[in-house]
């Protein structure tokens, strides 16, 4: 897409709202928390059912997810690894057919629980996505055949640039000797299928990464973002980039629909009304914390007993949350660094730039 054409897509994206089925909308100075101004509607991705679970569409790449994934950060904090094989075993078996996972997540452990999980012909069943956080060619290169090893697979279903949270992240991976290279290079020699990033930070950062990209002649076939009822409030995913993907026909990856429990935190929601919010966007996959059988009974109803929200219903929700929102106290994940691991370890970035002197 040409900068212009991109421009203008931000442009219309930004004014945009979603109500109706749904989608959020942004709101005028003069309109209320509960009154989300008339909108263009963003459909939801094409959706099948089978048994008690729900698949959607993945954007262009013609592959079906489950509509909630499981969190790879989660599984990897039980004591017992045993505990952790049988949490990812049991939500296959339930129709969870998205995987998520980061090179990072406990040091690897993750990958590594994960990856003995999927033995056994598990493999076969899911749709495998993990995340890097180098940002040069031979760390990401590095990271790439480190996760594969971890996974005990030969092909990741789908590779994500991770935590994208500063301005100059896309112009660090997408530079000459950039993260890109390797992981076209991971595709190109059939280690990948599918490329994305992801990002928590700011709907600014996530724009820039689209923009680079098309100045570079690239769509990327997912982005990661955070997709909340807090979210609708403050410095929004949903209201500035998630047009833009539905637009682009990029599959949208929900994540933090109860931040790590800190939209909770605030009472004024339950977790089958995070759940149900974040099915209701056009959302491919909802990646939640799955870090029990309890907590995966619990999710498993929520997409059993799901139907899109009504207008009145997210009309409600908005101006529920709207005081708890409208400063980001219950999304720290934008506001502060605790969320932040290449913040807390830039090594794993790759070698610094060359600064001044």
């Amino acid at each position: 897409m040409k900068r212009r054409e991109f421009l203008k897509t931000m442009t219309v994206a930004a004014g945009a709202s979603a109500a109706s089925d749904g989608l959020l909308g942004t709101l005028s100075p003069g309109a209320s928390a509960g009154q989300p101004e008339p909108a263009d509607r963003l459909p939801r991705p094409e959706e099948t059912v089978r048994g008690d679970m729900r698949y959607r569409a993945l954007g262009r790449t013609g592959e079906q997810v489950s509509a909630i994934g499981l969190g790879g950060h989660h599984i990897g904090r039980q004591k017992e690894e045993a505990e952790s094989i049988k949490i990812i075993r049991s939500a296959i078996d339930a129709g969870i057919n998205f995987m998520d996972n980061s090179w990072d997540y406990h040091d690897g452990g993750s990958e590594i629980r994960m990856g003995k999980a999927l033995k056994d012909g598990y493999r076969k069943k899911v749709f495998l996505m993990t995340k890097i956080d180098g940002r040069t060619k031979e760390e990401a290169a590095r990271q790439i055949d480190q996760s594969l090893k971890r996974l005990q697979t030969d092909t990741l279903d789908l590779l994500q640039h991770h935590e994208v949270l500063r301005l100059e992240d896309p112009d660090r991976i997408f530079a000459e000797g950039g993260a890109q290279e390797a992981v076209l290079a991971a595709r190109k020699a059939g280690k990948v299928r599918f490329i994305g990033f992801t990002g928590h930070k700011d709907p600014l950062v996530h724009l820039r990464m689209l923009e680079v990209a098309g100045k570079h002649k690239f769509r990327f076939d997912t982005v990661q973002m955070p997709l909340n009822v807090m979210d609708a409030h403050f410095r929004s995913f949903g209201q500035k980039v998630l047009p833009v993907l539905v637009k682009e026909g990029i599959g949208v990856l929900g994540m933090k629909s109860m931040g790590d429990g800190f939209v909770l935190k605030s009472k004024k929601v339950t977790p089958v009304e995070c759940l149900h919010y974040a099915m209701t966007l056009p959302t491919s996959t909802v990646i939640t914390g799955i870090d029990s059988l309890n907590i995966l009974k619990q999710d498993l109803e929520a997409v059993k007993t799901f139907r899109p929200l009504t207008d009145k219903e997210v009309a409600a929700l908005l101006e529920r949350t709207a005081e708890a929102a409208s400063d980001g106290r219950f999304e720290p994940f934008k506001t502060g660094n605790g969320f932040d691991g290449t913040a807390q370890h830039p090594e794993w970035l790759g070698a610094p730039d060359k600064g001044p002197g």
